[in-house]
């Protein structure tokens, strides 16, 4: 094989590696954060820094039960985690869908519950829950044709964002770094879009303006599916870049 050939072979990218899926993860990851800062509480539940920070806190208060209570979503991050590390290759063997599939299906599922969960109830069900999603969502979409990309907060696509800036700057021949600025500025602004629609759609319609999430996702969903039935039916076992 040529190195040509090897080259444009390694360019060939997965149905769930397209920057638009990822684009259309990230406006859900938006949509998140803002559900459960405007309906649930008055938090965000994307990450999981500012509850080890609390955590850490009450501890060094001497705050017991607050401490054993940020855990609960510590927990839950970790579980989404471990879940979504471990059912990869039975999902494959069982479904013959790829996990990522699988995964969007499941979330679609879990949004549906989420609108429906009432406003009266705890809002820390709502928060666990999110929490669960969002971190099995970063574990399952790491890299957008080979870009490694968050799809649940912006911290490291504004570090990414400044620093192939900077590099472009410094190297104006290298077209390469101002694309790789500009597609992470691009994802910041998809997820701030994904806030700005959630904040409207749930001022307007309350917890369940959560459900109009599920637009975007069974898109995703279709496709990927169709995807996986049809034109990468021979490639259910390639395992996407980053895993």
């Amino acid at each position: 094989m040529t190195e040509k050939h090897k080259n444009e072979k390694e360019t060939i990218f997965l149905e769930c590696e397209r920057w638009w899926i990822f684009a259309c993860m990230m406006f859900v990851g938006g949509y998140y954060g803002a559900y459960t800062y405007n309906c649930r509480g008055g938090v965000f539940c994307n990450a999981q820094t500012a509850n080890f920070v609390l955590f850490g806190s009450s501890v060094g208060h001497g705050d017991w039960s607050k401490a054993l209570y940020y855990m609960i979503p510590m927990a839950a991050y970790l579980g989404g985690t471990i879940i979504s590390q471990y059912l990869p290759t039975k999902v494959k063997k069982v479904t013959h869908v790829r996990w990522d599939t699988a995964f969007v299906g499941f979330e679609i599922l879990v949004v549906l519950i989420l609108g429906f969960i009432p406003e009266s109830a705890p809002v820390q069900i709502s928060q666990v829950i999110v929490n669960f999603i969002c971190s099995m969502q970063y574990n399952t979409f790491r890299r957008a044709e080979n870009i490694p990309t968050a799809t649940t907060f912006c911290t490291s696509h504004v570090r990414e964002t400044g620093v192939n800036l900077v590099k472009w700057a410094k190297h104006r021949e290298e077209k390469k770094f101002l694309k790789l600025s500009l597609f992470h500025a691009g994802m910041i602004g998809v997820f701030v879009a994904g806030v700005i629609a959630s904040t409207l759609l749930c001022n307007f319609f309350g917890v369940k303006g959560i459900l109009f999430a599920e637009i975007v996702l069974v898109y995703v969903f279709a496709d990927l599916l169709h995807a996986d039935l049809t034109t990468e039916k021979d490639l259910l076992f390639k395992v996407p870049k980053g895993h």
